[in-house]
């Protein structure tokens, strides 16, 4: 059984959704990040850098409990275990892992900032605006562009690099933060993910994640959210 800590963003639900195509047994943990779960001691000992999502496998390496975090190792971890979803050697593996670090260190840090200086920030400011959507809509143009040549991102088959990406694209078009209009090589990957089973059973998981999700940040403090950002007295100069 895998052990599954987090919470309905992006990065969490790339998790769910690798579970559910692998067809392993898991169980979902919801961490209270608008609360502050993550910083605690407990949390602290399964991930030192206080973030989900994590994962803590009861067979792992030698037949021994083993946790993992940090989304995109926890997709490597998974994809090796059961030897499915990422190519074992060649060409298309590397291919794979190329488009897998654009998630890790582009779509999901400019994603993630967008939203942030959309949603989250006290007063907007306009050139955190500007800079996050530009290089945003930059990364959807590459991913129309990649699209346009092959299937999936890692080339002709479904990889964990398709796995990464979907759920942040989901996120973008559910929301309405940034358009996909005019993408028809991302609008037709994503239908082909859609159609998958995995994905749907996705859908119905994070509809319940987001539920209870919901109702944590409604209950958070201003000094709450404070600590989850690193602002007011939690921000830092040294």
């Amino acid at each position: 059984m895998i052990e599954l800590y987090g919470m309905g963003s992006p990065n969490v639900l790339k998790i769910v959704l690798m579970l559910e195509e692998l067809e392993l047994p898991y169980r979902f943990h919801q961490v209270n990040v608008w609360g502050g779960e993550q910083f605690s001691e407990e949390f602290r000992r399964r991930n030192p850098n206080a973030k989900v999502p994590v994962i803590v496998d009861a067979e792992g390496p030698e037949g021994k409990p083993y946790t993992v975090f940090e989304s995109g190792a926890i997709l490597l971890y998974l994809a090796e275990k059961a030897g499915r979803l990422l190519p074992p050697k060649g060409a298309a593996r590397y291919d794979a892992m190329q488009w897998l670090m654009i998630q890790l260190t582009g779509v999901g840090p400019m994603f993630g900032q967008f939203v942030h200086f959309t949603r989250f920030v006290p007063t907007p400011i306009d050139y955190a605006q500007s800079r996050y959507r530009t290089e945003a809509l930059r990364l959807i143009d590459l991913l129309e562009s990649r699209l346009g040549e092959t299937a999936y991102l890692g080339g002709a088959d479904y990889t964990i690099a398709d796995i990464a990406t979907y759920p942040w694209l989901r996120a973008t078009r559910r929301n309405n933060f940034l358009s996909l209009d005019n993408r028809p090589n991302v609008t037709r990957w994503m239908a082909a993910i859609e159609k998958r089973p995995a994905a749907m059973r996705l859908e119905a998981k994070a509809a319940e994640i987001a539920k209870v999700g919901e109702a944590h940040r409604a209950a958070a403090s201003a000094e709450d959210m404070d600590r989850v950002f690193g602002r007011g007295r939690f921000a830092r100069t040294a």
